[in-house]
């Protein structure tokens, strides 16, 4: 019989950092993952010799001092990661419809205003509005700011606010609202939806600084999971955990695909919330809510391109690019089959020898997961490899060629310059990641019931705890806070924050 103090479901950021953290503190951990690489969307894959990301195209907050710095230093990651900071100037650049201009987004609060202030002359009131009020509400989160307490109504105020319509209460101009939303992919923004928090602590995390993970995403994930098992931590690939197994109120154990049954005293679940209920066998949930988790729907899911480039063609741009067609910035997943696609955001990797080249470049936009629902019962997975039919591969292909003649009109180096293509649905999402609909960042937030989409570690199970990116925030960051989060309550106190704080000055 397998006993662990705890038992982690799904080796997702959030997991990952969990087991690290609890290892830390003398927990004897394990971590069950169903597919055969670790690390949900901190996965990398390569293609012709290039590695391309799941999900980490890049990452902010890891100047010294800054919060994910503080975190990963602390997890031991810094001095090993390779990273790349992304062009001080423009970490993001915003393209709108037609017009020619290519708008750029600058690193430090400082550059951030003055940059934007060169292109929209007089709008200084709007932008130091903008500035003050995102580093505001980010001061309101403590685990954010890797504080513990704060007051939960102080939070609240900052819940309610609409990204959409805060912008534009900042200025009258329509270009500089786009500007400042322009990078909405970065959270599936949605307007009179998506909470202010979400954009400013979204935004603030990449403008404090950024980064790329040169050797891929998949790289955190290798040196947490090392970090685990060096402290006798067990990780358990190509394991599919079918029941999370109790007697009313507690969970006892777990079993698996294989039949094999683990034991632990406190179970932690990486995986959407309602895929956590779905598991539960002799477990008594409140129907309120479980109502309540059943009447959230999910962000968005994507569409991506991942293109090998030929040898010394296109320039390397360490800048991340989005473009959106003019007044659709904020309905960008309202498309239709004509009107496909209504934005993208680009993301090129250098040549490993020579900088000055991109050796590939990722293309996403958004797709509903209705559009390949037809082929839904197909699974293709390392695990459970599978041919999905002709038919599909043509409807990719057709989604291929539409979404190049778009990017083409701005990027007119890239088709001309491909060595090879290959594209990833919905469907590729939910097979790799884990989520039914393979949504791109799982529970939508909502400013007119904040409450309800902010969903607490503890469940109504008392050794059963949720992670990951569905709590609070998505991302790197997100998931990483949540882990946090998940951490302090599983242990009852602050202390692994206090120590995290503490570690710099050490």
């Amino acid at each position: 019989m397998h006993r662990f103090d705890i038992v982690i479901i799904g080796s997702g950021m959030g997991g990952l950092v969990c087991g690290d953290l609890l290892s830390r503190e003398g927990y004897q951990v394990c971590i069950i993952e169903k597919n055969k690489q670790l690390g949900g969307c901190l996965q990398s894959f390569s293609r012709d010799k290039r590695i391309f990301e799941s999900g980490v195209h890049y990452i902010g907050g890891l100047e010294k001092g800054q919060n994910l710095y503080r975190i990963f230093d602390y997890l031991g990651l810094m001095e090993k990661l390779h990273l790349e900071r992304i062009n001080e100037d423009a970490f993001d650049k915003i393209i709108i419809g037609d017009d020619p201009k290519v708008y750029s987004l600058a690193q430090g609060w400082d550059q951030f205003y003055d940059s934007l202030l060169r292109d929209f002359p007089g709008e200084e009131p709007g932008l130091k509005k903008y500035r003050d009020t995102l580093r505001g509400i980010c001061l309101r989160f403590p685990l954010y700011n890797l504080r513990s307490g704060g007051s939960f109504a102080e939070k609240t105020e900052a819940m309610e606010v609409d990204t959409e319509r805060f912008i534009k209460s900042c200025t009258e101009n329509e270009k500089l609202r786009a500007v400042l939303g322009g990078n909405n992919i970065l959270y599936a923004g949605r307007g009179n939806e998506t909470p202010l928090y979400v954009h400013a602590l979204i935004q603030n995390h990449y403008i404090e600084s950024s980064w790329k993970c040169l050797n891929g995403g998949s790289q955190i994930g290798k040196f947490l999971a090392a970090n685990i098992r060096e402290r006798g931590g067990v990780i358990l690939r190509n394991t599919e955990v079918k029941k999370i197994v109790g007697d009313g109120k507690e969970a006892t154990h777990v079993t698996l695909a294989d039949g094999n049954v683990i034991y632990a005293a406190v179970f932690i679940s990486n995986l959407h919330p309602m895929k956590t209920l779905e598991m539960l066998e002799g477990l008594r949930i409140k129907p309120a809510y479980q109502h309540r988790l059943e009447s959230l729907k999910n962000t968005v899911s994507s569409f991506t391109l991942n293109i090998v480039l030929k040898k010394n063609t296109v320039p390397y741009q360490s800048s991340n690019t989005y473009f959106h067609k003019e007044g659709k910035l904020w309905s960008l997943d309202e498309y239709t089959q004509d009107n496909w696609p209504l934005g993208y955001g680009v993301f090129f990797t250098p040549q490993r020898d020579n900088h000055q080249w991109a050796e590939s470049v990722s293309i996403i936009t958004y797709m509903h997961f209705e559009e390949v629902e037809q082929w839904g019962d197909t699974f293709n997975t390392t695990l459970y490899p599978s041919e999905r039919t002709a038919e599909y591969q043509e409807f990719k292909k057709l989604k291929e060629e539409k979404l190049l003649d778009c990017v083409a009109e701005r990027f007119p180096g890239i088709r001309e310059n491909i060595e090879a293509i290959y594209s990833a649905t919905p469907l590729s999402y939910r097979d790799y990641i884990g989520n039914d609909d393979g949504s791109l960042y799982g529970i939508a937030k909502d400013y007119r019931e904040p409450l309800k989409t902010l969903i607490p570690p503890r469940t109504h199970v008392s050794n059963l705890f949720l992670t990951g990116q569905n709590l609070n925030l998505h991302g790197i960051l997100g998931a990483t806070i949540s882990a946090l989060s998940t951490t302090t309550a599983v242990m009852g106190n602050d202390s692994v924050v206090e120590k995290i704080r503490n570690a710099e000055n050490a």
